[in-house]
């Protein structure tokens, strides 16, 4: 009987070797990269032997090949050809059963070996304090990279310009000057903690990026950025919300994998989100001394992401941009697709431009400070997913919503993943919203009947996610009103929503509101052609369409339906 990885983490070093290959490590090998003197070797041992693996060490097998020392090799040949000759070592290495390996300090900063190892690796950085490797490599006349200087100087030389190639390893393990067993432990616990991310192409017809859905993004975030941006520059743009929970996470993050980075804060909420406001950010960027390629991040919740995004589409003609969501709304929706923009008193996001993100970190450990309230307004965006064109989700959702809401994290991942994944497709297939039907156009169900209740209400009175509850609901009743599907589709929809708090009724807002008012509110949507309403409609759960032809005398009955007075 073999032992968990946690028990096993927390037993004494040094007994029988266990089998034992969690599922992140199984079918891989374990690479352990780092400076000299981080222990690589000798810790490389004692891991391989608790987790039953072989264990190699890349130097040793280079010197063997060659006949020579690494100090030989090194002064005959040079550090390129070494460098050669380590990749292919490695590669040999690789291709074969799982193993733990122990590579020299410079094997990672090769591209070509850092990308093989990603591949058919886990790769685990011990980082160590540099006082630490000064006193471990003392006196070793082995070592070729400490020859001719003070090995202090040396090793901070090496740690500043190695460190935020190490930072792209999965796992970063820091290393205290304690006994070896103490340390393979801590390597244990790692592992065992360790949850790969889960990684979404979004193809464009310009590119594309990648959302990265996961826990502890933020403490990886430098890694995550530097192969998708041009410049290790970043202004982080967050809410007065926000910015004292993660950015100090977020900051050290980008700082470990060598970003240099600057903040500015927003106010909190959706009256942020003028032009007033999008002016004084600008003017902040430019304050700043912004280059074209620096990036602007955006961390925060939907507001934030559009109000940044609006930002960095426009100052200097464009600038990189990446979103860092920390709302479930906008992990599942507005930090995907490239939309930014703000409100206008004619409506919601009348002025904004299409801006694509490098990347979309969406990191799951965020949302433990989301009020359940906002976590059920971006729930209302999940369900959304499944209501446009999969009703196998949909039923997913009647099944595990509550645990989404909840704080489950196995089914908040899942939810975050699919309900990206869906929208990935369809914003891949019509990235700026121009097929005449259908199309991208298809997100907007419930969207029509949100704006205007958004817009009646005031911005900020009623959260968004709330509103595309309430438009969901109209949207099936208009739907079946008008003959396209059945009733009870709609009842359908409406009990599940209210089973997980959500308004689904127009009842259930402590006011009332004016049909004719709230269609008012629609003639400014942005979406109007020709000076007809757009609708979002449905054939049935998962059989979404648009319709341009929707008499305004039926979004009327709809709405007296649900109370409203003329």
């Amino acid at each position: 009987m073999g032992r968990n990885l946690e028990t096993l983490a927390a037993s004494p070093i040094g007994a029988a070797p266990i089998p034992l290959l969690p599922p992140v490590i199984n079918g891989r090998s374990v690479v352990l990269v780092g400076l000299m003197g981080a222990g690589k070797t000798s810790i490389g041992r004692r891991l391989a032997a608790q987790l039953g693996l072989p264990f190699q060490d890349a130097d040793a097998e280079i010197e063997a090949a060659a006949g020579q020392s690494i100090a030989e090799l090194f002064e005959r040949f040079g550090e390129p050809a070494f460098r050669d000759g380590e990749r292919r070592v490695i590669r040999r290495l690789l291709g074969g059963a799982p193993l733990v390996l122990a590579t020299g300090g410079g094997a990672f900063l090769d591209a070509e070996t850092r990308a093989l190892i990603q591949d058919r690796a886990v790769s685990i950085w011990l980082r160590c304090p540099v006082p630490v490797l000064v006193r471990r490599v003392a006196g070793r006349s082995h070592r070729p990279l400490l020859q001719g200087g003070d090995p202090g100087e040396i090793l901070h030389r090496l740690a500043a310009r190695r460190g935020p190639v190490y930072a792209e390893a999965d796992i970063i393990v820091d290393c205290i000057d304690e006994s070896q067993d103490a340390t393979t432990r801590r390597v244990l616990r790692a592992i065992a903690a360790y949850q790969p991310p889960r990684r979404l192409p979004v193809a464009l017809a310009t590119g594309g990026y990648e959302v990265v859905v996961g826990e502890r993004l933020l403490a990886r975030a430098g890694a995550l950025l530097a192969p998708v941006l041009p410049q290790r520059r970043v202004v982080v743009v967050s809410d007065a919300t926000v910015t004292p929970l993660y950015l100090p996470a977020l900051r050290a993050g980008l700082e470990t994998g060598g970003f240099c980075v600057e903040s500015l804060t927003v106010p909190a909420g959706e009256t942020a989100k003028t032009l007033a406001r999008y002016a004084l950010l600008v003017e902040a960027l430019l304050a700043l001394g912004i280059e074209r390629r620096s990036a602007v991040l955006a961390l925060g919740g939907g507001v934030v992401g559009d109000l940044a995004g609006f930002a960095a589409a426009t100052t200097l003609r464009g600038l990189p941009f990446v979103q860092v969501p920390t709302t479930l709304l906008a992990q599942v929706d507005s930090s995907v697709g490239g939309k930014t923009g703000v409100n206008t008193a004619q409506g919601k996001n009348l002025v904004g431009a299409f801006h694509q993100p490098r990347l979309v970190l969406a990191d799951t450990d965020t949302l433990a400070s989301l009020p359940v309230r906002e976590m059920r307004a971006g729930y209302a965006e999940i369900v959304k997913a499944g209501l446009i064109g999969d009703g196998d989700f949909f039923a997913w959702c009647e099944a595990h919503g509550a645990a989404v809401v909840a704080g489950d994290r196995a089914a908040q991942g899942e939810a975050i993943f699919r309900a990206c994944a869906f929208k990935a497709a369809i914003v891949g297939a019509d990235e700026r919203e121009e097929k005449p039907e259908n199309g991208r156009a298809l997100l907007n169900l419930g969207h029509t009947f949100a704006h205007a209740l958004e817009a009646e209400c005031g911005y900020g009175q009623i959260l968004h996610g709330e509103a595309v509850a309430l438009g969901l609901g109209l949207a099936f009743r208009l739907s079946a009103l008008l003959g396209h599907c059945a009733p009870a589709e709609a009842e359908r929809i409406t009990a599940h929503l209210a089973a997980i708090g959500l308004p689904a009724r127009l009842g259930a807002l402590e006011r009332r509101f004016s049909a004719a008012r709230l269609l008012a509110h629609m003639r400014h949507d942005k979406k109007m052609r020709d000076g007809r309403l757009a609708f979002v409609l449905v054939h049935g759960i998962g059989a979404a369409f648009t319709d341009r032809s929707v008499p305004e005398e039926a979004v009327l009955e709809v709405l007296r339906g649900e109370g409203c007075t003329a």
